[in-house]
Parts: C-alpha cells; sequence; structure tokens
C-alpha cells in the first residue's frame, strides 16, 4: 500500500495486514496508539485543537518518546467530504462539516457552499439535502456559481426545532418575567397559556455556540433595564431614545452580565434558516429586507401549510356533507380560534376574517359608522395615521356632517395625550388610532387612548397592522371595542386580515355586504342574516390565506413574542447607534417608545436616489411617503428612506446599510 506522510510524499510499504496484530511497522505507532490519537481528535471541538494537544503529546510510540520524536502525524484527509465548510471556517474539521485540514483551500466553484459571499451571516454552513429551488440563482462576487443554499448541520427547521421552543417536557413550568417597562414585554403573562412562547427542554439545546458561533449576547447589547438591575439601580431616561441608555457596542464581550433568562435561546441563524427568500441574490448580492413595514417574509412552515390545504383540504367550507368541506371548514375555523388566542379575544364569534387592515376599518366605518355616527358628531384619530385609518373616516364624515378631529405630536412624533383631553366631550362619537407609527415607528399608548375615550362616552378602534409582529396584543386588557391587523405583516400571506370586535357591538352591526355564507334564510320579501362572525363574511372567504394565518401565528409562538420583542429592541437600539452619526443624516421620529423603524432622511440626496443606490447593494428599504402623508409633512418632509427591521434581520446587515449610506454621504 502507499502511505501519505504529512508532507504528502507517497512511501511504499508492507500492507497493515502483513504485520503482526498488534504491532506496527518501523516508525510508526501501534494501532492501540493510533486509535487514542483518533479518539483525542475527533473529540476535541472546532478550534479547540490546541486543548488537545497535552492529550496527543503524551501518546507516544510505547517507548515513552513523544510523537513529535517519530514520524508526525497528520489530521487525516477525509476521502469524502459531503458537507464541506469555507476555510477558516469555525467548523471546519473532521466531524463532518469540513475537510479536516486546517487552512487547506477549497477549489473555487469546486465544493457547495465554500462560494457565498463573505458577508453572508450564514455563508460558513452547507446541506446537500435542501430542497434545490432554494439554492441561489445568482453567481457569487468573484462570478463563480453557488450550488446549494446555507444552512447549519443537524438543524432542519422547517416545522421548528429545540432552538425555537419545541419540545416541551410534560408539566414543565417557566417563571414569569417580571413586570417591564418596555411595550415588547407588557401583557407577558396577561393572555392564556396558549398564547405564550414555549420554554425549552433544559437539555441537548442547540445554540450558536455549539457551532462555534458568537452567541446573540455578544452580538447585541442587553436592554438598560437589564443592567440597571443587576446593579442595582434604574436606568436614566434623560436620553433621547430609552433603549439607548447606557448601550454598549455590539461586538463587545467586556462587561456581559450574567442573569438568568425566562426566555428560551434566540438564534437569529436558526430562525433565518427557517425563511427560504432570504436565500436570494440582488444585483448579485444576498438579499437583505429590511422592507418589513410593508410586508414581511413567510417561513417555511406558512408555506408548506398553504401548499397542504391546496393538495389534501381544498373545498368550499360550511355547506357541504363531503370529506373535503370537513377538513377544510375545520382548518378555516381552527384558524379563526388560533386568532383568538393570539389577540385575547374573549370568543372565536369576535373575529371576523378579511383582506386586511384597510378592509377592516372601511367594514367598521361603513357599518358601526354609519349606523352611530351623525350630523355634529365627531371622530378622532391621531396626526400619525395610515391614510387607511384617515380616509374611511373622513368619507363618513362627510357622508354624515360630522368633523374630523387629530391629536397632535410632539417633536419626537408621540402624541399628546394632553391634547387628546380636550379633544374628548360628549359629541365624540370613535377614536381611532394605530398602535405603532407605520412611518416612524412610534409606540402609541393605546390603552390610555382608549380608557380616556371609554370615560368620554366614546367606542375605541385600535390600528394593529404594525404592532401584531413586534409585541403582546391582549385585546381585553386594551379593552378595545374594535382592533384590525394584516396577516401579511405578520408572516403571513397576502390577502388576509382580522376585525376583532366586542360581541355586542357586532351583533348590533348591519352587514356591509351581502351574498352567499352570510344568511340564515332569504326570500323576495325579506332576508335573515346569521349571527357575527359569518354575517361580515359573505361570499367565498379566502380560506386558504385564513389557515396560512393560522400557521404564521403557530410560528410566533413557537419562537416566543417577547423573544422577537427583545431581539428587535437590541437591533433597533444598534442601528439608531450607528446610523445617527453618519454625516447628513436625520432620523425623523424619535420617540423614547419605538418599534422596529428608522425613517431617516440624507442631506443632498432624493429619498428615491438612496433607495435605489442600496437596492444596488441587494438591500431593500421604502422610500416615500408610506401612505402616512400628514405625519411626515408635520417634519417638514414628503418623502423619507425608511429601512424597517424584522427578528430575522442582523447587526451585519444594518452594517451594509450604514456602509451605503456613508458611501453617499462622502460624496456630498
Amino acid at each position: 500500500m502507499t502511505i501519505l506522510t504529512p508532507t504528502s510524499k507517497p512511501v511504499s510499504g508492507a500492507s497493515l495486514s502483513d504485520v503482526p496484530q498488534g504491532a506496527a511497522p518501523a516508525g510508526l505507532p501501534d494501532v492501540a496508539t493510533l486509535s487514542r490519537l483518533a479518539t483525542a481528535f475527533f473529540t476535541a471541538l472546532p478550534g479547540s485543537a490546541g486543548s488537545a494537544t497535552p492529550a496527543l503529546a503524551s501518546l507516544g510510540s510505547g517507548s515513552g518518546e513523544s510523537l513529535s520524536a517519530g514520524l508526525p502525524v497528520a489530521a487525516p484527509v477525509l476521502a469524502s467530504a459531503s458537507n464541506p465548510a469555507p476555510p477558516g471556517s469555525p467548523l471546519a474539521g473532521p466531524g463532518g462539516a469540513g475537510t479536516g485540514v486546517p487552512g487547506l483551500s477549497l477549489p473555487q466553484g469546486k465544493a457547495p457552499g465554500a462560494n457565498l459571499l463573505p458577508s453572508a451571516p450564514t455563508h460558513v454552513l452547507s446541506l446537500g439535502n435542501r430542497v434545490p429551488a432554494l439554492a441561489p440563482h445568482a453567481v457569487s462576487q468573484n462570478n463563480v456559481p453557488d450550488s446549494v443554499t446555507s444552512a447549519a448541520p443537524a438543524l432542519e427547521p422547517r416545522f421548528g426545532s429545540a432552538a425555537l421552543g419545541v419540545g416541551v417536557p410534560d408539566g414543565a413550568q417557566r417563571d414569569q418575567p417580571a413586570a417591564s417597562p418596555f411595550y415588547f414585554l407588557r401583557d407577558a403573562g396577561a393572555s392564556s397559556g396558549a398564547n405564550r412562547e414555549l420554554p425549552l427542554p433544559g437539555h441537548d439545546v442547540p445554540t450558536a455556540e455549539s457551532f462555534g458561533l458568537p452567541s446573540i449576547d455578544d452580538l447585541l447589547p442587553f436592554n438598560s433595564r437589564e443592567r440597571a438591575g443587576a446593579a442595582g439601580g434604574e436606568p436614566d431616561r434623560a436620553g433621547a431614545f430609552y433603549f439607548l441608555d447606557n448601550a454598549r457596542a455590539p461586538h463587545s464581550n467586556e462587561h456581559l452580565p450574567q442573569t438568568g433568562s425566562a426566555h428560551p435561546p434566540f438564534d437569529v441563524n436558526a430562525i433565518r434558516r427557517d425563511f427560504p427568500i432570504l436565500q436570494e441574490r440582488v444585483n448579485g448580492r444576498q438579499l437583505v429586507w429590511f422592507d418589513n413595514a410593508a410586508t414581511t417574509h413567510k417561513p417555511q412552515s406558512v408555506i408548506d401549510r398553504l401548499s397542504y390545504f391546496y393538495a389534501h383540504e381544498n373545498s368550499n367550507i360550511h355547506r357541504a356533507a363531503h370529506a373535503l368541506a370537513g377538513r377544510a371548514t375545520d382548518a378555516y375555523e381552527g384558524a379563526r380560534d388560533t386568532v383568538r388566542r393570539f389577540i385575547g379575544a374573549a370568543s372565536a364569534e369576535e373575529i371576523i376574517f378579511v383582506r386586511g387592515t384597510t378592509e377592516g376599518i372601511n367594514l367598521i366605518a361603513k357599518t358601526w359608522g354609519v349606523q352611530n355616527v351623525g350630523e355634529g358628531d365627531e371622530i378622532i384619530v391621531s396626526h400619525l395615521e395610515h391614510h387607511a385609518n384617515i380616509v374611511p373616516w373622513q368619507q363618513l364624515a362627510a357622508q354624515k356632517g360630522a368633523t374630523l378631529r387629530v391629536i397632535p405630536v410632539d417633536d419626537s412624533g408621540q402624541v399628546r395625550l394632553d391634547e387628546y383631553q380636550k379633544l374628548l366631550n360628549s359629541r365624540t362619537k370613535i377614536v381611532s388610532v394605530t398602535q405603532v407609527s407605520n412611518a416612524l415607528g412610534t409606540v402609541v399608548p393605546v390603552q390610555e387612548i382608549v380608557a380616556m375615550a371609554h370615560r368620554a362616552g366614546a367606542r375605541a378602534l385600535v390600528d394593529g397592522a404594525q404592532s401584531v409582529s413586534h409585541m403582546r396584543v391582549n385585546v381585553q386588557e386594551i379593552d378595545a371595542d374594535f382592533f384590525v391587523f394584516s396577516g401579511h405583516k405578520l408572516f403571513g400571506p397576502t390577502g388576509i386580515g382580522v376585525v376583532y370586535g366586542k360581541r355586542d357591538l357586532l351583533e348590533d352591526m348591519p352587514p356591509w355586504q351581502g351574498g352567499g355564507n352570510m344568511i340564515a334564510d332569504v326570500t323576495f320579501e325579506r332576508t335573515v342574516f346569521q349571527a357575527p362572525p359569518n354575517r361580515f363574511e359573505a361570499g367565498t372567504g379566502n380560506i386558504a390565506d385564513a389557515v396560512g394565518l393560522g400557521a404564521a401565528i403557530d410560528y410566533v409562538t413557537r419562537v416566543g413574542i417577547e423573544n422577537i420583542g427583545r431581539y428587535e429592541h437590541d437591533l433597533l437600539a444598534y442601528a439608531t447607534s450607528v446610523l445617527q452619526p453618519v454625516p447628513g443624516v436625520r432620523l425623523i421620529g424619535t420617540a423614547k417608545n419605538k418599534a422596529s423603524v428608522l425613517s431617516f432622511v440624507l442631506k443632498g440626496y432624493e429619498t428615491e436616489e438612496v433607495g435605489q443606490a442600496l437596492n444596488e447593494e441587494g438591500i431593500a428599504v421604502r422610500s416615500g411617503h408610506h401612505c402616512a402623508q400628514p405625519i411626515l409633512r408635520r417634519f417638514g418632509v414628503e418623502a423619507t428612506v425608511r429601512p424597517s427591521l424584522a427578528f430575522y434581520n442582523t447587526c451585519d446587515e444594518v452594517d451594509r446599510l450604514v456602509s451605503v449610506v456613508r458611501r453617499l454621504s462622502s460624496r456630498r
């Protein structure tokens, strides 16, 4: 046989079969020693080869000599690497992810996954058993095509994984989080147990560190509340941003607090692998999706659920004796109950499926509004509203001779409750406000606004389109009379949304469309309508996408809405801290309570120019008025650039955006 030495020179010699059992050729360690060497080598963690040196050095050739005195033993070269990793990868090693030879170069275009852009957050890993359609469609920066998508081994997350909080032992208990001033931790325990994120089992939990990757604590700053709590004090609220109090650099490991947490670990790379579109390339660059306030992407579990519905359950609902009608009805009504649990409604009959938030507000204005608003009455909205929460009320006011009044905002973009109190009077019939501004990210104190409306004898509607994906919502605790949101901003399909209404209000409201599904009996003389919610769902509904929305809510619940809010809070803090100092950047909307929206303008540039420059680098943002012209004009601008973040975004992606903005800034 031929034996390869560390210098890769062939050495001819007898085969091992010619050597007596237990012996070894001259100059080579015996078989037992080789076995011990292999065991020590393969049990060493990636990147910890140095820690195995003493064990290897202690293994001699039987005469007490170190191996360095005899024939050195190189790391074995695997004949077949099914999951190769690029050189320098923290996972390169003989454990199944790399060649096993540190520093060994991989030929460009020959090793799947080795050719991804260095800036890609998951560029070091690849799996050969993923769906072929998930392979990148474009070439990398050096014009060599990639052939597989990137993913971590042994973590197939299609229907969630241990890293996302799946697999709760029977009887598992978790501590309730302490009260917090942060918007995303409020009401954490207010809803039913089915609403809470599931805790992880206490063993065999894969983490970023177990793959040699930095933990989220190494990447993002802890919030000041936790640091202040550890120090026995309260955070300083004097700063311009509550989330920047004492913020540290996100890549520093110094002074990490050693505090326990009731939250499961959050691994952004595991989350990203659940969203196949994040592997797309735009202009030769890996996609960065910072347009989440416009629409969010869909996890594979939602895509699979839609596919399953059309393959196995597709039917119209409610009125048929056949099996598929029963399956479709169960899936549709099951999704309704999933929504009920998610927002804390008292009954599934209070949940109406519509096309989205816009249709939901129109439904309320054209039913309850037409029935209850008259001449001389008043409707109140805030200066922060999306056009969808302005135009229907303008139309109603014009139709009925009512007056539309507006709650002003301060210079940070937060509503002024003192001025709102002055607007309330006996003529006020309804107050309709957003919970989170789509243009500024301001988190509005809706619970206080609703309570003040009720004290004045008015009803209250809350627009939750921008809030449900970032924070826990409990409609009973808010005490909203109506609550509306859209599925596509909650990682679900487009064309599906929800109206929540208190049961007594819905029962008194007339239908706003007529047709099938919403009637109990029809003659040519009269029609008897169904009870809510069917009364408001005329015709064949968007059955499949309602089911898809239920799957999206299940996914968010598995991850944990508090986990999402905590991560996005720190990511927004980091993004603000690196974008705000760029010369020429002006942030629009600086309220202390903000969700994941950064609206800005850059001196010397039209917003479209900035958006185009970012798109050239594969970064998607929204530039324009965001269907919220009144609030932008309040700050003296007609349009902004709006990066909006989600829980699958990373600090590296933020750095890519800021790098482009800095380059533009330096030119003018």
